[in-house]
C-alpha cells in the first residue's frame, strides 16, 4: 500500500479522558474515532490489526475442534426470560422494544440463543459433543465507559459453547479450550496466565480468566512467577487427554485481587512470588445445566433416557486485544506491533521522492516485499524525514526500510527494526533476506 492513497489521519491533540497508552496510541495513530462514548469507528489501520488477530483466534478455534456460525446482534427478550435473565442481568443490558412492541436486547452475551438453537437441532446423545463459535459484536451499557477499547460498550468478542452428555465430557470440552487459549494468546504475542475466577452473572462453578501483565492493568494480580515463564503448549492432541497440561498450570497459585487468598499466596517461596498488574483478555466457564434445564434443552441417553446436556462458554474480546497488545507493547514513540498482528509487516520510507534513483530502488524493495507477502506500507508522500520517521515509529510497525541518496551512495539501505531500535546498513538485496527470513 503507498501511503500517499492510505486513509491514515493521525492526530496531535489528545481528547482529556485518553488516560492510558493504548487509547492516546489508538488515537494518534489513527485505528479508530470515537462516535459516542465507549463506541467506535475502526478505520482502515485499526481494522487491518483486528481483522489478523480475529484470524488467529479462528484458526486456534478451528485447531480445537470447534465449529465457526454466526448469530444476529438481537436476540428476543423471550429466550432470556425463560432463563430468568431478562430481568437478572441489570442495566447492562440495551433492551429494545420493536415496532410491534416485542421487547428485544442488543446481545451481551449468546447463552441462551445458542441453547435455543441447540434444543432445536440436537436430540440424541450420538449428537455429542458440539462446541460451537461466532466471532460477532456486543453491546454492554457500562456506567463509565472509559480507556478506550479496553472499557467499551460496544465490542468484538469470540464466544464458543459446548455441549456434552456428562461433566467427564464436558471437562474434556473445557480443557480443549483453556489450551486453545494459551496458543492463542501466545500468537499474538502474549504472556497470558490462566487464574482461577469468579463466575459472575454466567453462572457455574468452574472458570478462568487469562491474564496478561501490563502496567496499566485493570486488576492486581498475584501468581507463582513459573505461570509466566512456562511456554504454550503448541500443537498437541485435542482428542488426548489434555488434563495433565491444564493441572501444570492450574496446580500453581494464581488469582486477580477479588478472588486472593494471602495464606496461599504466602506459601510459594518468596523468590517466586509475583505481584503485578493485569489485564483480562479471556475467560472460559463450566456451568453444567444452568441454561440447559430451564430451556428443556435434552438429549436422550444411551438407555433412552432425556438427559440436559452440560455445557461450558468461552469467551475472547478481540477488540479489547488490540489495546491489551499495546499496553503490553509500546513505548514513548509510540506502538511496537508484534509480527502476527502488525497492519503493515514492513514500512518504506523514500527520502527523497522525485529522485530517480530513490524512487527506482524504494519502488523495487516494495514490490518484491509485497511478492513475498510481507504487506508493505510505502511512504511516497513529500512530507520531511523527520515526520516520516515520527510516523512509522508511531504505527510501530516491526521493520522499516529507509532509502535516501547518502545511502544509495554507499549501495546500502537503513533497516530499522522497531522492538529493539537496532539500525542496520545493508545493500537492497541483503534488506529485502533479513525481512523476509525474520517472517520465515
Amino acid at each position: 500500500m503507498r501511503l500517499s492513497r492510505y486513509f491514515l489521519p493521525l492526530i496531535k491533540e489528545l481528547p482529556t479522558d485518553a488516560a492510558i497508552a493504548s487509547h492516546r496510541y489508538m488515537l494518534r495513530a489513527g485505528l479508530i474515532r470515537q462516535n459516542a462514548a465507549g463506541i467506535y469507528s475502526w478505520l482502515p489501520l485499526g481494522r487491518r490489526v483486528l481483522g489478523k488477530i480475529e484470524q488467529i483466534v479462528r484458526e486456534e478455534q478451528n485447531r480445537a475442534g470447534a465449529v465457526e456460525m454466526l448469530m444476529p446482534t438481537i436476540q428476543s427478550a423471550d429466550l432470556w426470560r425463560e432463563t430468568g435473565r431478562y430481568e437478572a442481568y441489570g442495566p447492562e443490558m440495551l433492551r429494545i422494544t420493536d415496532r410491534h412492541g416485542r421487547h428485544m436486547l442488543y446481545g451481551p452475551t449468546n447463552e441462551d440463543m445458542i441453547t435455543d438453537i441447540f434444543r432445536s437441532c440436537v436430540h440424541s446423545y450420538k449428537g455429542l459433543p458440539q462446541m460451537l463459535y461466532h466471532i460477532q459484536w456486543k453491546f454492554r451499557d457500562e456506567r463509565r465507559p472509559r480507556f478506550g477499547v479496553m472499557r467499551g460498550r460496544e465490542f468484538l468478542m469470540k464466544d464458543a459453547y459446548s455441549f456434552d452428555l456428562t461433566r467427564e465430557e464436558a471437562r474434556r470440552s473445557y480443557n480443549r479450550q483453556f489450551i486453545a487459549y494459551l496458543n492463542t494468546f501466545a500468537r499474538l504475542g502474549l504472556k497470558a496466565v490462566p487464574m482461577r475466577a469468579d463466575t459472575g452473572p454466567i453462572g457455574g462453578d468452574l472458570s478462568h480468566e487469562f491474564i496478561i501483565l501490563a502496567g496499566t492493568g485493570e486488576s492486581e494480580v498475584f501468581c507463582h512467577a513459573d505461570l509466566v515463564e512456562m511456554p504454550a503448549p503448541g500443537h498437541v492432541d485435542f482428542d488426548g487427554d489434555l488434563q495433565p497440561l491444564v493441572d501444570a498450570r492450574t496446580a500453581l497459585y494464581a488469582a486477580t485481587d477479588d478472588m486472593y487468598d494471602a495464606d496461599e499466596f504466602a506459601k510459594i517461596p518468596q523468590d517466586r512470588r509475583l505481584s503485578a498488574r493485569g489485564i483480562e483478555v479471556g475467560h472460559i466457564f463450566y456451568f453444567g445445566d444452568k441454561y440447559s434445564a430451564p430451556m428443556a434443552a435434552a438429549v436422550m441417553d444411551g438407555d433412552g433416557r432425556p438427559v440436559h446436556v452440560k455445557m461450558g462458554s468461552y469467551g475472547i474480546g478481540v477488540s479489547r486485544l488490540v489495546g491489551g497488545i499495546i499496553e503490553a507493547s509500546h513505548d514513548d514513540d509510540g506502538i511496537v506491533w508484534p509480527k502476527t498482528v502488525a497492519p503493515f509487516g514492513a514500512g518504506i520510507i523514500n527520502l527523497k521522492v522525485g529522485d530517480e534513483q530513490t524512487d527506482k530502488v524504494s519502488r523495487d524493495i516494495y514490490d518484491r516485499l509485497a511478492v513475498a507477502g510481507i504487506d508493505p506500507l510505502y511512504d511516497d508522500t513529500d512530507d520531511r524525514g523527520g515526520v516520516k520517521f515520527s510516523r512509522m515509529d508511531l504505527i510501530g510497525l516491526p521493520y522499516t526500510v529507509t532509502v535516501g541518496p547518502r545511502g544509495l551512495g554507499d549501495g546500502v539501505v537503513e533497516v530499522k527494526t522497531r522492538a529493539t531500535g537496532d539500525r542496520q546498513s545493508l545493500p537492497p538485496g541483503a534488506a529485502i533476506r533479513f525481512i523476509t527470513g525474520e517472517f520465515a
